[in-house]
């Protein structure tokens, strides 16, 4: 994947230690500093927290960055229907947002019974591409929110590499993040820990110098269980009245509605030293 340009992209495996590199990037690695070094501006002005620098920021992609998921899983509930098992684009939105497509077919093709047809992703992503193109747009506010948090920052995705390609390239986000990882650089993915980890080690920060945006409890839940700290993000339009509730008791120490409030939220959580430890 180009975003990685050190090294050819392969497809590593993560056992169940430390992930396996594609690429080295020590020019993100930092010194720590103190947590009293991180202050709320007492203004309450859109800024970066002063330590946001020393701290990897890891975004999810649909639902934090773009407003994807009303679309996503409007295809993907016709898409499941079609093959056998109904399922409504609310329920996919309460069960399978935060789950890479690969791990949803296979758990279909167990439910149906039978091999799914092998073009099936291609004619899904055929669909859903066509609609990104005419209406996918930015979470409102994201640009300046990312703008206000200089430091080093990936996104880490559920969605292939194309995917997430085209969903920042329509919404002029693409330029933000020129460091991406996508579930299929693993061997399992949210909400088990391995992307999530891959990206920290890609990006030389240790799991627990890591915070993690998600609108997604398997994303939470996979943050969590790889020592980072998690905020929850509720802005998206699939966003229902449970949501917040859901990510917080998914391990969420903080649940933002609105991007305005991130930098402030992150210079809140840095200020408490301790760090987390992975759920077990």
């Amino acid at each position: 994947w180009r975003q990685i340009p050190s090294a050819p992209f392969r497809r590593p495996t993560l056992g169940g230690s430390a992930p396996v590199l594609v690429a080295q990037s020590p020019q993100f690695r930092r010194t720590p500093t103190r947590a009293a070094d991180c202050r709320i501006p007492p203004d309450g002005a859109l800024r970066a927290p002063r330590c946001s620098a020393l701290t990897l920021l890891i975004f999810d992609c649909d639902g934090v960055l773009v407003d994807s998921e009303p679309i996503a899983n409007e295809i993907l509930s016709e898409t499941l229907t079609a093959l056998g098992r109904p399922i409504t684009a609310r329920e996919c939105l309460r069960t399978q947002v935060g789950r890479s497509l690969a791990d949803i077919l296979r758990e279909t093709e167990a439910l149906v019974g039978h091999v799914l047809p092998g073009n099936v992703a291609d004619e899904m992503n055929a669909r859903l591409f066509a609609r990104f193109r005419r209406e996918l747009r930015a979470i409102e506010g994201v640009a300046e929110a990312l703008a206000a948090l200089p430091g080093p920052r990936c996104l880490a995705s559920s969605s292939r590499p194309e995917r997430i390609d085209l969903a920042l390239s329509v919404t002029g986000l693409a330029s933000s993040f020129q460091h991406r990882f996508s579930a299929i650089q693993v061997a399992h993915g949210k909400p088990a820990p391995d992307l999530f980890l891959l990206a920290a080690h890609e990006m030389g920060a240790a799991p627990s110098r890591a915070i993690v945006i998600e609108d997604s409890v398997a994303g939470v839940v996979a943050a969590r269980a790889a020592g980072m700290r998690a905020i929850g993000f509720v802005g998206g339009g699939h966003a229902t009245s449970d949501l917040a509730a859901r990510l917080k008791a998914a391990g969420a120490e903080h649940v933002i509605a609105v991007m305005r409030d991130l930098p402030a939220t992150i210079s809140s959580l840095l200020s408490h030293n301790a760090e987390p430890q992975p759920v077990r």
